[in-house]
């Protein structure tokens, strides 16, 4: 009966190492892993990209597709004697054409800007401050009728004199187009003298054609000789001029 209890003791003693055995393993801290940590540090890496700049992406966008603020601007020349349109320029850049009947209108973005009027290499121009939603008017009628007295090619007579018994005539060749240009024109003169045979007081006119090669927004000014014929105490007209062409 003492056997059996003693072996019984044994064997439950036994039972209770063994168990302990068994559970150490579990508890062992070595056998411990930190798997989150390796988890996680490929996902960082994944998600920096260098060079990229998110923030300056986006204000480059937002300056690029903000609409600047434009305002009406209307340019007129009052009435100005000019046959052809003349061209209108905004800051040097060309925008339409403008005529003595009818202005134009065009839309000009906000700010100080500076509008051009050409009469062929000749411009005039003036400042202009454009406010959105507010109409901004220029007139250059006035300027162009002072200091461009001829938009197209014309000859004109400055004066004339006596010259021995002729006339001589002073005339200026004026070209304001973009091109240069052949131009002419016939100058003639009336006139009185007594002839020397008879005494008689007689009367007849002279004329001549004068040309001259104009380079493009230039002037040239010519002497023009009209020969009377023989007699004295001549008296004239004024000169006129006459066919004025070019080419």
């Amino acid at each position: 009966m003492k056997t059996i209890t003693l072996l019984a003791l044994l064997i439950a003693v036994g039972c209770i190492l063994a168990t302990g055995c068994v559970a150490q393993p579990k508890k062992d801290p070595t056998n411990t892993t930190v798997s989150p940590t390796s988890t996680f540090t490929p996902f960082v890496n994944t998600t920096t990209v260098p060079g990229t700049n998110i923030t300056n992406a986006t204000n480059t966008t937002s300056v690029n597709t903000t609409p600047g603020l434009s305002g009406p601007l209307r340019v007129s020349i009052s009435g100005y004697s000019v046959s052809r349109p003349l061209p209108v320029l905004v800051d040097n850049q060309t925008v339409g054409n403008v005529t003595r009947e009818k202005p134009l209108d065009v839309m000009v973005r906000e700010g100080n800007h500076t509008v051009k009027v050409c009469v062929g290499v000749i411009c005039l121009s003036e400042p202009v401050d454009i406010v959105f939603a507010k109409k901004s008017f220029i007139d250059f009628g006035e300027r162009l009728r002072k200091e461009i007295e001829f938009p197209e090619p014309t000859v004109r007579l400055i004066n004339y004199f006596k010259n021995g018994n002729g006339v001589g005539v002073n005339v200026e060749f004026i070209n304001p187009t973009q091109k240069d240009l052949l131009m002419s024109v016939e100058v003639s003169c009336g006139y009185t003298y007594i002839d020397g045979r008879t005494n008689i007081r007689m009367g007849d006119s002279v004329r001549s054609k004068a040309s001259e090669w104009v380079e493009a927004g230039r002037r040239v000014t010519k002497t023009v000789d009209l020969y009377f014929s023989y007699g004295s105490a001549y008296t004239f007209d004024e000169p006129a001029l006459r066919q004025i062409t070019y080419q």
